[in-house]
C-alpha cells in the first residue's frame, strides 16, 4: 500500500467529521436512563436461602433489591464515567451551557438517590452503605480531657460508667 500523495484533499470528501454524538438530545438520555431504571427492576439480585414449612426443607433463591449507580448506569449505556459527567458542563445544542442535559444529569442522580435513601429505609438494602454512599455521616464526637481523648472512649469499652477520674 502506497503512502497518501503530499497535498492532497481527501479529507474533504469525508462525509462527517468524528464520530456520532451517542446522545444528541437531553431527552434521549433521559429515555436511556429510564431504560438502566427498568433493568434494575426487571433484574434483582438473587439470595440463596434454606426455606422449612411442615418440616420440609429446601433452597430457595429470594429476590434482593438493586441499587441504582452511576456506574450501572455507564456499564448499561456503554459509555465511561468522564464521558457521563461531560454532560453535566456540556454545552446544549443551542450553545447555552449545559441547561437541557444538565439538568436530566440532575434527575437521573436524584432519582438514584430517592431509589436507594427508599430501600435503606425499607431495610431492602445495606442502610450503612448506601449512608456512605450518599454522603450521610452518624457522626460522634468525643470530648472529655482533651489532653487524652481516649479516655472517655476506653471508659465505654470497659463498661466504667463513672467517666475517667
Amino acid at each position: 500500500m502506497a503512502p497518501a500523495v503530499k497535498g492532497n484533499q481527501f479529507w474533504k470528501a469525508r462525509a462527517k467529521h468524528g464520530r456520532s454524538k451517542i446522545f444528541s438530545s437531553p431527552n434521549q438520555l433521559w429515555l436511556a436512563a429510564c431504560d438502566y431504571f427498568q433493568w434494575v427492576e426487571d433484574n434483582p439480585l438473587k439470595e440463596s436461602k434454606l426455606v422449612s414449612f411442615q418440616g420440609e426443607s429446601k433452597i430457595e433463591e429470594v429476590p434482593l433489591m438493586r441499587a441504582m449507580t452511576i456506574e450501572g448506569l455507564t456499564r448499561f449505556l456503554s459509555v465511561n464515567s468522564v464521558y457521563f459527567n461531560h454532560f453535566e458542563s456540556a454545552l446544549d445544542l443551542d450553545g447555552k451551557q449545559g441547561r437541557g442535559f444538565s439538568k436530566v444529569i440532575a434527575d437521573i442522580k436524584e432519582t438514584m438517590r430517592d431509589q436507594k435513601f427508599t430501600g435503606a429505609s425499607a431495610g431492602l438494602l445495606n442502610p450503612n452503605i448506601i449512608a456512605r454512599d450518599l454522603g450521610l455521616a452518624d457522626k460522634k464526637e468525643l470530648s472529655s480531657d482533651p489532653e487524652n481523648p481516649l479516655t472517655l472512649l476506653i471508659s465505654e469499652i470497659s463498661g466504667n460508667t463513672l467517666g475517667p477520674k
